[in-house]
């Protein structure tokens, strides 16, 4: 069977057995390394969250559970080769898709399951003025007075008519003077 092929590593959801998602997503990176197909299938993920279980004896645990059971995340160039190593692979099932054709994740899905982790330098402080970039306010020069935890968010001080005005906008919609 013919795969279209595809040069831009994407992400793509395949079934497995239940419960041999971590054995299966241990396999593939072993066969990677083994055959050197680091340029080909790039990552390998079992989505998981840490959960506070209390037990009957009300002590509380904290266990490791799968958001999708009997799925694994592969990130990877879709070609005949790379689609053969991951279907042939012990416990897994197929794709996901129709019929036999792989549908990769958009890039909105792969950022809601937080997969994918993007690293934003900024390079602006608190203090620093700074030019809004985007939004209702593009082109007005600001004070940043607090940049969120995460660095997703900054706070911004623009003077408008006159009148000092606070907004929180994204780390992308400000640019440095």
């Amino acid at each position: 069977m013919a795969i279209a092929s595809d040069s831009t590593p994407r992400w793509y959801v395949i079934h497995t057995y239940s419960g041999y998602e971590s054995k299966v997503a241990g396999n593939i990176e072993k066969i990677v390394e083994n055959r050197g197909l680091s340029d080909m299938i790039f990552d390998v993920k079992v989505p998981t969250e840490k959960v506070v279980e209390v037990t009957g004896s009300n002590k509380e645990k904290e266990i490791e559970r799968k958001l999708f059971p009997s799925y694994v995340l592969v990130k990877m160039i879709m070609n005949d080769v790379s689609w053969h190593i991951i279907r042939n692979t012990t416990g897994v099932t197929g794709f996901v898709g129709p019929g036999s054709s792989p549908v990769a994740l958009s890039d909105a899905e792969v950022e809601k399951l937080g997969v994918e982790t993007k690293v934003i330098e900024i390079k602006f402080a608190v203090g620093d003025n700074v030019r809004i970039t985007g939004g209702a306010l593009t082109g007005l020069i600001g004070l940043v007075e607090a940049i969120s935890d995460d660095k997703q968010k900054v706070s911004v001080s623009a003077n408008m008519f006159g009148r000092e005005t606070k907004v929180e906008i994204d780390v992308s919609q400000v640019a440095p003077l």
